[in-house]
């Protein structure tokens, strides 16, 4: 295991200046504790405009289709498909989904043969048997668009976590890598002590084959059961997951009060949840921090306050020229995107872009223009153009 090396990305001279309330809260307004406070710095114009091209119900995900249309997950439930420049069209055949807190429906990737076998990936919140108890899953089925919008049919279940009570830190961001593996988070559902268990999938980065099997050069495939689906693991609230241009696997996830941390993903690493953060319990109590515990791999950037993470995309287009390579996160509780500059190995916060409303969701479009999902009702799909 190799240690990361730190970068203390907060209070410099490139912040912009976001104000959210001390009782703000960034994933699930009034679900989450993660709290973010304002940090005044100079206010640099965006170099962009932003366009509003349509309106969704809390929308969490967004995924481009190879004929330009785009796919919108709403955590009610919702799964709709957007010919841009018309209307947005609802698909059928979406799975029951466990909504409330940050539970309801995910993510939605495309197989990377989706041109010839039409497969979609989702994860959802699901419900348990028990009251009150509810786990991330993670499906695939085949979709079929109509004129009036689509459907998905024969479903397979992938993979599920337990179901637990609670309905908070669900993660179940999902990515395809280079690869061609199908990658996971799990966050750790704010039960802290399993994400450094094994034998736990909650707090892990999954790594499966594409139709749910494991492979067997994972790094503890040996162990068998859920440790054999484990990449890496003492993770928290994992909601970004990308990789760069060089297949280095890069995800960033919420700390707790302070902490929010950009990781770059190794091989078997331990990332130290609970045991360390750049951030405290909310309740003031404090957590050993990263350099207490050179054993445990520290975040490649971290934010103190908080950006309260959400969505992220490596991008590789032509449009924004100075952005190429760079990563795009949005910001909730921070309103904003901001753009991350990688060298090599480490990593740090280059730009913060304000946008006035919670961002839950970035993408890049297939002509190099960068997309955005605001959170929560009624919220905008925005895009991007350089000016």
């Amino acid at each position: 295991m190799t240690r990361s090396t730190l970068s203390i990305v907060c209070s410099t001279a490139l912040l912009a200046a976001f104000a959210a309330p001390a009782a703000a809260r960034p994933d699930t307004a009034a679900q989450d504790n993660d709290t973010a406070d304002a940090s005044a710095q100079a206010v640099k114009a965006n170099p962009f405009t932003a366009t509003e091209v349509a309106r969704f119900n809390e929308p969490w995900a967004m995924t481009f289709l190879p004929n330009g249309r785009l796919l919108v997950t709403e955590k009610r439930g919702v799964l709709k498909v957007l010919t841009i420049g018309g209307t947005a069209q609802t698909i059928t055949g979406v799975p029951a989904v466990a909504y409330g807190g940050q539970g309801g429906f995910g993510d939605v990737v495309l197989h990377p043969q989706y041109a010839t076998n039409g497969l979609v990936y989702i994860s959802y919140a699901e419900k348990g048997s028990v009251s009150g108890t509810a786990g991330a899953t993670v499906a695939r089925a085949k979709l079929t668009l109509t004129s009036s919008g689509g459907s998905l049919s024969n479903l397979q279940v992938l993979w599920r976590q337990p179901k637990l009570s609670g309905s908070n830190h669900y993660g179940h961001r999902l990515a395809f890598g280079p690869d061609r593996k199908l990658w996971i988070t799990s966050s750790e559902r704010q039960k802290f002590d399993p994400a450094q268990d094994l034998n736990s999938p909650l707090g892990k980065v999954i790594r499966l084959n594409d139709d749910g099997t494991v492979p067997t050069d994972n790094p503890f495939y040996s162990r068998g059961g859920v440790a054999a689906t484990v990449w890496s693991y003492g993770h928290r609230n994992l909601l970004g997951i990308a990789f760069d241009a060089q297949s280095k696997l890069w995800i960033h996830e919420m700390g707790p009060k302070g902490g929010d941390e950009l990781n770059l993903i190794e091989r078997g690493s331990n990332y130290g949840w609970p045991l360390v953060s750049q951030g405290d319990h909310y309740d003031g109590t404090p957590i050993p921090r990263h350099s207490t515990r050179p054993d445990l791999n520290a975040p490649e950037a971290w934010w103190n306050p908080v950006i309260a993470p959400a969505g992220f995309v490596i991008y590789s287009g032509t449009r924004f020229p100075a952005w190429n390579g760079s990563g795009l996160i949005g910001g909730l509780a921070s309103q904003a995107l901001v753009r991350v500059r990688f060298n090599g190995n480490t990593a740090a916060e280059a730009e913060r872009y304000p946008m006035g409303k919670r961002i839950r969701e970035v993408e890049q479009g297939p002509n190099g223009d960068v997309w955005l999902l605001e959170d929560g009702a009624n919220a905008r799909l925005l895009r991007l153009t350089p000016i």
